[in-house]
């Protein structure tokens, strides 16, 4: 039996300004597949018409592309491959598209933009879309404090057309993902009821290491809410066959670690465990070395964050508000890229706390458990 709600309890909206939510959330109780996606389709569709109306390089660069014989060639290839290795979350795809009535061709087109980019016929083109998401990280293990906290930055036209999805599978199994609209949860951060906690991170692997038809990262993504522990976690994210690549930073709250993963195509990737000292991740590749795009907002990002202290909860919201360093800030107002939300997972309180507007002003959305209880 499928049960939906309008809101989660733990995410109702602060305050009378409004009535409609910042961050809109749909609890239901659901099976795997077309089922689940059907329903998280129809219940946003209206905001997932309106994201991919927005939508600054569907329609000029990915639809054209996807009508020339390279782009069906690719795209055929893409679907072949990630329907057979994943079928469950290509049938939610199917599913999300269904629901909300919009055209399967443009929600496998979104959910896959990674993995078009670098065959766009002219490099500015796919640089262009690669640059379309950045975020920062912080991360820490230490005696005192131990957590994962967490920028969502993307290209402005995703500004409200965000959505949380606090699921309960039909083995018994709940996660909550921070969703992109049309998207498969979740491109951005997400837990699960195995206390499995995750961020993610873009990363630009050089454009000719990009392997044609590979594994698309928001299927790994998916498939990280599905983890029983660290280890399995791990194994799903270091699948060999991806076609770009990306950064994992994982937590896992029964375990009590912390690790910050990056990965590439041809079964590329390396693993640090996080410790006492903080480190900080932004849009680049850091300790895989692999061929990358240089990517200037990440270079301005992370010297801000090395000459900012860290070690303390407030040292950290400060960091991630920083706001001084133009033209790439840390928290970015726009005009281009904007900072969604700031997420803090916190290991020894097992809480995860959402910050609206500038972190530094410390002004809560929401603050819950990371223990889920059934819906």
């Amino acid at each position: 039996m499928l049960v939906v709600s309008g809101f989660c309890t733990f995410f109702a909206q602060m305050g009378s300004e409004e009535f409609k939510p910042w961050l809109p959330c749909l609890r239901l109780r659901s099976r795997r597949g077309y089922e689940l996606g059907f329903a998280i389709g129809q219940h946003f569709g209206t905001m997932i018409h309106s994201r991919f109306k927005q939508d600054p390089y569907l329609h000029s660069q990915m639809l054209p592309f996807a009508m020339s014989a390279g782009g069906q060639q690719l795209i055929s290839s893409l679907s072949a491959t990630n329907k057979t290795r994943f079928p469950e979350y290509w049938d939610e795809m199917c599913g999300t598209a269904d629901g909300s009535q919009v055209p399967f061709l443009q929600v496998l087109l979104i959910n896959m933009r990674k993995e078009i980019a670098p065959f766009l016929p002219t490099k500015t083109s796919s640089e262009k879309l690669g640059d379309a998401d950045q975020c920062s990280t912080v991360l820490l293990h230490s005696d005192n404090l131990s957590l994962i906290a967490h920028n969502e930055d993307a290209h402005v036209s995703i500004l409200n057309h965000v959505y949380l999805v606090h699921a309960e599978l039909e083995d018994g199994l709940s996660f909550v993902a921070y969703t992109y609209a049309g998207e498969l949860p979740s491109c951005a951060f997400g837990f699960n009821s195995y206390g499995v906690v995750f961020t993610l991170n873009s990363v630009p692997l050089a454009s000719e290491e990009a392997v044609a038809g590979g594994v698309a990262r928001n299927f790994i993504s998916r498939d990280l809410l599905e983890a029983h522990n660290l280890d399995d976690a791990l194994e799903r994210a270091r699948e060999r066959h991806l076609s770009v690549g990306h950064n994992y930073n994982i937590m896992d709250i029964n375990e009590r670690k912390i690790v910050t993963v990056e990965t590439a195509s041809n079964a590329r990737s390396s693993t640090r465990n996080i410790a006492m000292e903080p480190f900080f991740h932004a849009n680049m590749y850091l300790h895989l070395q692999v061929p990358q795009v240089a990517n200037e907002t990440s270079l301005y990002r992370q010297k801000r964050a090395e000459q900012l202290p860290k070690l303390s909860k407030m040292e950290i919201l400060s960091l991630l508000g920083n706001a001084t360093d133009e033209p790439y800030p840390i928290y970015m107002q726009g005009p281009t890229l904007i900072t969604l939300c700031t997420v803090l997972f916190d290991l020894q309180n097992e809480t995860w706390t959402v910050y609206r507007g500038n972190p530094q002003e410390q002004v809560i959305h929401s603050h819950d458990s990371l223990r889920l209880h059934s819906i």
